[in-house]
């Protein structure tokens, strides 16, 4: 990992700050995937609980000024560090959108989306922007947890003839199966923070 020990736990701060996280020990929330789990993520802003059998949702990316500032350019430190020269950057839908223009406006890059699914309506795009002058992408998502719907995103730019030099997301809950999907697909990935830092800096 590229990132120090510093700017990670700076991360975990402001998404344990601005409730991005919200650890609940005694009444685990329930993923849309089925698991149960005592944290629930979501480092876009949006946070979804149904603990209280409610689910609560807030979609305004990454609210604070001092948070969306220091998180894009640690996002570009990152991409410069361990990626290199990019042609563009890719957001996953919808988590991964607001950052990822975010990043590009920094970085001086074209920006694409990859939907979930093509539309089943209009010209059918999964990709959405311009293909035609783009060779090689990063991909910025917001939240692995196990990697599923990040390389379902992976696999349709490299289907549509981009190189992705890797994927960078905010967070990571450190799931095996993630790590092992990610090298099943031979692609590169980095988190800003991740599950055991966040622990530590909670406690």
């Amino acid at each position: 990992m590229s990132l120090s020990v510093e700017s990670r736990r700076k991360v975990a701060e402001f998404l344990l700050r601005i409730k991005a996280i919200e650890l609940n020990p005694t009444a685990p929330f329930t993923w849309a995937s089925g698991r149960r789990c005592r944290c629930a993520c979501h480092p876009s802003g949006r946070r979804l609980a149904w603990s209280t059998g409610k689910a609560c949702s807030s979609r305004a990316p990454i609210p604070r000024p001092s948070v969306r500032t220091f998180t894009r350019q640690l996002c570009v430190e990152e991409i410069e560090s361990r990626f290199g020269k990019i042609d563009a950057i890719a957001g996953v839908a919808t988590g991964g959108i607001a950052l990822g223009a975010l990043v590009a406006q920094e970085l001086g890059l074209p920006f694409i989306y990859v939907r979930s699914k093509a539309k089943d309506h209009g010209l059918g795009n999964a990709i959405e922007g311009d293909l035609s002058v783009l060779s090689n992408v990063v991909v910025i998502e917001d939240l692995i947890s196990t990697g599923q719907s990040s390389l379902k995103a992976v696999a349709a730019l490299r289907e549509a003839g981009v190189e992705v030099k890797g994927l960078l997301a905010i967070f990571t809950y450190g799931f095996d199966v993630a790590e092992a999907a990610f090298a099943e697909a031979n692609c590169m990935w980095s988190t800003l923070t991740d599950y055991s830092t966040m622990l530590d800096q909670a406690m």
